[in-house]
């Protein structure tokens, strides 16, 4: 009886103070070796007698605990004393439990002594209790030091790649302004800038884009992280901020934008340019041609022996000179104005051209002066002139005319022309159509003039005609020439018919592919906003649609590239407009770009969400809940609250800031401020008006659940130091991996307090620190 109360007192005294999962003493200390021995085999803890006679259960918990000091595989169930006696001695020598109990006693009993075993049980869990605070200390160490690095190697990638993506687009912005605004001099040179800027646009530029993407998502997911882990936010160095690489980004979509119109611009306007040059040349040719052979009849023209007859022919056929002389000065006027016109416009060969008029005009001064002078020699032999062969006058009054309507019609027949649609090429052909339909009517003037020849030739049989050096001959060449013109002009439209209509089926094609793209990726942008509306649909299913839409995004890149190998076409057939389609490939490109970014933002966005509910310990109702809250008060579906929303939006989730009981305490000046202001200082420090969905779920997050924090980590570190204000780098060493270790040895500062010992450092800053509470 006596010995029984004994037991009892020191029962009592050796596991009063065990307490698992709010038990009893005893069903807590059964309950703790269950736990501990559940994974070994051979061992079923369900009492303090049965359960510990073959000596397993005692091996069990020393290995446990420390591995090293057990070889438990090599335990055999059927060898109970060895493994009673071993685990006995082992408990002894290494963790200063006295042998309580007797190896031989215990397993040769039916049913051992319950309170002995719990009594010598209690010694192994005081034992490993105190190893066991100190390795879950450096546990939460660790964890919070893994956190820590991995911040800072995303924090040194994203200033790499910010970098590199800010220097990229300053060396881009001028290349693309030079190639806008250096003009350029020929038309090869405007193909090949096209060439390039498609090349910039389709090769170098998405590439890019995918990394301004990344970056963006990259540093959300750094900030995220660095708020779940209760650090202060990370700010990017001068100049590498999301808005700088924004605004930069901006900056060279500004300069880009209209290249590619500027650039067909000036091709056509090259082009054009060359077809005025070409017309110059033809008038300028012909022109001067007029010119040298007025001036060689002029030159040849014998008055001084000219009989009467002669020189009134002479006059009057300097009468009929003076009509064809105005006609030619209207040429002279249109190659005046063709070349002005190409100097204005910057023609790369504008001093030829200017030289080229001027010289004509030099020409034309010179036939004035012979014109004048061959007039007053005319005037002055008039006295002994008099007489006149009318019908060679009335001759040359048709023939000059009808010669300057074939000259003019030939120019018109052999014009080149350049066209852009099928109404310009059918302005054409009508205008020729209508040449043709006169072509009788010049047909019976030739008929009259060759009629009044041949009545000149009955009445005169000597002289030639004085007012004209046209004959019927020459005249009838010149017209058989024009009929062979009509038909290779009227081949030469055809062509240029057929061709205008390929092109016109090419812009039919172009909007067909164009006109589908753009609904498709309406279509894909709704999917995207519907993407996470379904009630139905966990984080984890939003995700994994998200993820198969991306997939089916870039399925379809093989149509997007068509339709640039369409726009390259269209490009190289300088067709300018098209009727049939309000998109261009530019459009199409930034609505391709924003399908991608969409996804990926959206992606983002569930996977911070995700990173919430996992890192917080909130379940995925919670989180559900409070994106609908938010979605429901964001009116205007751009992922942010003014103050009047979030208000209302609080206490739809049951936060009651509008009462007095939320007043807090008075400031320095007297003022009062209420609780929903504290909010707001926390979820818009900057008073910008608006609430993000970001800052929204860090604050719920926070009211919802617990973090880490520095003051949790100063109480792990002074376990760690047994109580003392500083620790020493061997205490470090001694719990901490060995990279643990060294991370917090190199950056704690020396302990300067009174009671320091040499190389004693200060876990306290150190720890403050970690949370940004501190400028260590």
């Amino acid at each position: 009886m006596t010995l029984g109360m004994i037991w009892t007192i020191i029962l009592r005294f050796a596991i009063q103070d065990i307490s698992v999962e709010e038990m009893s003493a005893k069903e807590g200390l059964l309950l703790w070796c269950q736990k501990k021995t559940a994974p070994y085999k051979n061992v079923n803890v369900t009492n303090f007698h049965t359960s510990f006679k073959d000596g397993l259960a005692f091996c069990a918990l020393i290995h446990r605990h420390r591995p090293d000091l057990i070889d438990y595989n090599h335990l055999r169930k059927d060898n109970a004393v060895y493994n009673l006696q071993y685990a006995f001695e082992v408990a002894e020598k290494e963790l200063d439990i006295p042998i309580m109990l007797d190896a031989n006693d215990i397993a040769s009993t039916m049913r051992p002594d319950e309170r002995a075993i719990m009594t010598y049980v209690s010694s192994y869990y005081h034992a490993f209790a105190s190893s066991q605070q100190a390795s879950q200390a450096a546990n939460r160490i660790c964890k919070v030091l893994n956190v820590n690095q991995e911040n800072e190697t995303l924090m040194d990638e994203y200033e790499t790649l910010a970098s590199g993506l800010i220097e990229w687009i300053e060396h881009m912005i001028p290349w693309i302004d030079q190639m806008r605004e250096q003009r350029a001099s020929s038309i090869d040179e405007v193909r090949s800038r096209l060439e390039e800027f498609r090349t910039y646009r389709l090769t170098v530029k998405p590439p890019k884009t995918e990394e301004k993407g990344k970056l963006i998502t990259d540093y959300n997911t750094l900030q995220t992280k660095l708020r779940l882990s209760n650090r202060p936010a990370f700010l990017p160095s001068e100049g590498k901020l999301i808005v700088d690489i924004e605004r930069a980004w901006d900056n060279l979509e500004t300069t880009e934008r209209g290249v590619e119109q500027h650039l067909m611009t000036e091709l056509i306007r090259l082009e054009r340019l060359e077809h005025l040059f070409a017309r110059f040349s033809q008038k300028c040719d012909s022109l001067a041609a007029w010119i040298t052979e007025s001036k060689a009849y002029f030159k040849k023209d014998n008055i001084a022996e000219a009989d009467l007859n002669e020189l009134l022919g002479k006059i009057k056929s300097d009468d009929a000179f003076d009509t064809d002389m105005g006609i030619h000065r209207e040429r002279l006027d249109q190659v005046a104005s063709l070349a002005q016109e190409m100097v204005q416009q910057g023609f790369n060969k504008a001093a030829e051209v200017a030289a080229r008029s001027q010289a004509m005009n030099g020409l034309w001064e010179n036939l004035l002066v012979a014109r004048t002078k061959h007039r007053e020699d005319l005037e002055n032999a008039r006295e002994t002139q008099e007489k006149i062969d009318s019908m060679r006058l009335e001759f040359a009054k048709k023939a000059n005319p009808f010669n300057n309507w074939l000259e003019g019609a030939r120019e018109d027949l052999l014009d080149m022309f350049v066209c852009h649609s099928i109404e310009e090429v059918n302005s054409l052909v009508t205008a020729h159509e209508e040449f043709k339909a006169c072509l009788p009517e010049f047909h019976q003037i030739f008929l009259d003039i060759q009629q009044m020849q041949q009545e000149i030739d009955v009445i005169a049989s000597f002289g030639s005609n004085p007012y004209t050096n046209l004959e019927v001959d020459t005249l009838g060449t010149k017209w058989n020439e024009l009929l062979q013109l009509i038909p290779q002009r009227d081949q030469l439209l055809q062509d240029a018919l057929v061709k205008e209509k390929k092109k016109d089926e090419l812009r039919k094609t172009f909007a067909n592919h164009a006109n589908w793209f753009a609904n498709w990726t309406s279509e894909e942008q709704q999917k995207i906003s519907e993407s996470t509306m379904g009630p139905d649909l966990s984080l984890n299913e939003q995700l994994a649609y998200l993820g198969e839409l991306l997939e089916e995004v870039e399925g379809y890149k093989p149509q997007y590239e068509e339709l640039e190998n369409l726009n390259k076409l269209i490009q190289n057939e300088v067709i300018f407009n098209n009727p049939y389609c309000k998109h261009t490939m530019e459009s199409l490109n930034v609505s391709w770009e924003e399908l991608h970014n969409s996804v990926a933002r959206q992606k983002n966005a569930v996977e911070n969400q995700i990173l919430v509910r996992d890192s917080k310990g909130i379940n995925e109702e919670q989180v559900k809940e409070m994106k609908s809250a938010f979605d429901h008060f964001d009116k205007n579906d751009d992922g942010r609250l003014d103050h009047f929303e979030f208000r209302a939006c609080l206490v739809s989730l049951g936060y009651n800031v509008d009462t007095e009981e939320h007043l807090v305490n008075h400031n320095s000046e007297g003022e009062r401020h209420s609780d929903f202001e504290r909010v707001l200082h926390l979820v818009d420090p900057d008073m910008t008006g608006q609430v993000t969905f970001q800052a929204f779920m860090d604050f719920m997050t926070q009211e919802a659940s617990d973090m880490d924090t520095a003051e949790q980590i100063i109480a792990s570190f002074r376990v760690l130091a047994g109580d003392k204000r500083y620790i020493t780098p061997e205490e470090i060493r001694r719990e901490l991996p060995s990279h643990q270790a060294e991370y917090c040895i190199a950056r704690m500062v020396p302990y300067d307090g009174h009671d320091a010992i040499p190389g004693s450092l200060d876990y306290l800053s150190f720890a403050t620190a970690l949370y940004g509470q501190s400028d260590l």
